[in-house]
């Protein structure tokens, strides 16, 4: 991604060195002057394992962000280090935890609570998985929107070998990969390779670790071809998706159809249907079209020989 501005606008904890962990974030603005926000877990040491400071400071991070860049595009959450994404939670805080489960369902909530703040972020969080995934960290990952992984991530749900179930945001597993696997993955503890994990659609996209940033950059410039109110009204409608039954959901989608075409004061004076997001959008798509101009991805074209307009900014990414 071009225009790169790498300054840390927040981080919470003293570094690296700090055993508590930190999260930082970074902000890159695009040519279109979108800005994406990159959330880094940072605790190394530990694999980047989740605490309780860091489970309490990421929702904190997110809520900061979106509220601070009315316009952000997306955000990429990763871990540091080349090794992990996101180990898990924190053994040593859970196994201090006393024969009190009021004290452990209080440590789970947090778990629970980092999840959701991804599910609920209005944005579209990319989960750059650059290593372990596991227990709670592939909770993380689940909760994420999209998933891109190096293909030396090992993703798993390991919690009964530490004698607790799988829990919260594991309730995800079964959408994504089905009650089969989810069964062997949490009953047996399995951990799985990357490539393993694409078949099953536990991710969408692997490529090699030094491919990793120029694969997520890809995603991000597909992101950033749409409306940005379009993408956070799909991710919306998607949640409400997964909750509803098929006529719930259906109605639901004409909903969200009315709400694209509410002016949003980005008009421009003597332009016809300009007012609202999707009526500048097709309107320029119909003057290129009309001008001859052919767009790059119209030069796709099916089998059958008619042009596929956009086609190519999603297969592209396929793997």
């Amino acid at each position: 991604m071009p225009n790169r501005n790498d300054g840390r606008d927040s981080s919470t904890g003293n570094g690296d060195s700090n055993a508590n962990g930190t999260i930082t974030t970074s902000i890159t603005i695009l040519p279109s002057n979108n800005p994406v926000a990159t959330i880094t877990i940072s605790r190394p040491a530990k694999l980047n394992a989740l605490n309780s400071h860091l489970l309490t400071a990421l929702p904190t991070t997110i809520q900061t962000l979106t509220s601070s860049h009315p316009n952000l595009l997306a955000i990429i959450l990763t871990g540091a280090g080349p090794k992990s994404f996101i180990g898990g939670a924190d053994i040593a805080e859970m196994a201090a935890i006393p024969p009190n489960p009021a004290a452990a369902r209080i440590f789970i909530s947090k778990v629970h609570a980092a999840c959701k703040s991804i599910r609920d972020c209005p944005v579209p969080v990319i989960g750059r998985i650059n290593g372990l995934a596991l227990g709670a960290g592939l909770e993380i990952a689940a909760s994420c929107d999209i998933r891109m992984a190096s293909s030396n991530a090992l993703l798993g749900m390991p919690e009964t070998r530490m004698g607790v179930p799988s829990v919260v945001e594991a309730a995800l597993l079964p959408g994504l990969i089905g009650w089969g696997r989810t069964r062997r993955m949490l009953l047996l503890g399995d951990t799985i390779g990357a490539r393993e994990a694409l078949e099953w659609g536990l991710v969408e996209k692997v490529v090699e670790p030094e491919e990793l940033d120029g694969a997520v950059a890809g995603w991000i410039e597909c992101l950033d071809k749409s409306g940005i109110a379009a993408v956070r009204n799909q991710k919306e409608l998607i949640g409400r998706w997964e909750r509803l039954g098929l006529n719930a959901a259906i109605e639901a989608g004409i909903d969200h159809f009315g709400r694209a075409f509410e002016a949003d004061g980005k008009g421009v004076g003597g332009v016809e249907g300009s007012e609202t997001e999707p009526g500048r959008m097709m309107g320029e798509f119909l003057r290129r079209k009309k001008g001859g101009e052919n767009h790059a991805a119209g030069k796709t074209q099916s089998p059958n020989g008619i042009r596929l307009p956009f086609a190519q900014s999603f297969t592209t990414d396929r793997q």
